[in-house]
């Protein structure tokens, strides 16, 4: 799946499921695709200060979906959605998170589901 496709799935499709797995490349397609409209959306927002509305409800249209990939991929790697609160402790927290995030898929069945990468 490509860049633009995983976006797709995770606003389109998943856009609140907390349930089930998502692998590595879907949590960072999306996050590698917000930014970019993150970005594009602030140098809008420099040239009309209009678009500090678009800015303001594109970032609350992508809480949901932001919490509920970085949930699944939490489950992909066998730890439960809960754990995205570890990123609340300042600077461990987050470091905590992003080895979560880097760690590959645990194999075959957890208890959130089956993995996409490694299914048998």
């Amino acid at each position: 799946m490509d860049l633009i496709g995983y976006w797709k799935k995770c606003v389109l499709e998943n856009y609140a499921n907390f349930s089930g797995r998502a692998r590595r490349a879907e949590l960072w397609s999306f996050a590698l695709t917000n930014a970019i409209a993150y970005v594009l959306l602030a140098i809008l927002t420099r040239v009309s200060g209009i678009f500090v509305v678009v800015y303001i409800a594109f970032a609350l249209a992508m809480l949901v979906p932001s919490i509920a990939v970085a949930i699944r991929r939490l489950h992909d790697t066998g730890k439960s959605g809960w754990m995205l609160l570890v990123g609340l402790i300042p600077i461990v927290g987050g470091i905590l998170l992003l080895v979560w995030y880097f760690t590959d898929s645990t194999r075959g069945t957890n208890q959130y589901g089956t993995s996409e990468k490694y299914p048998g």
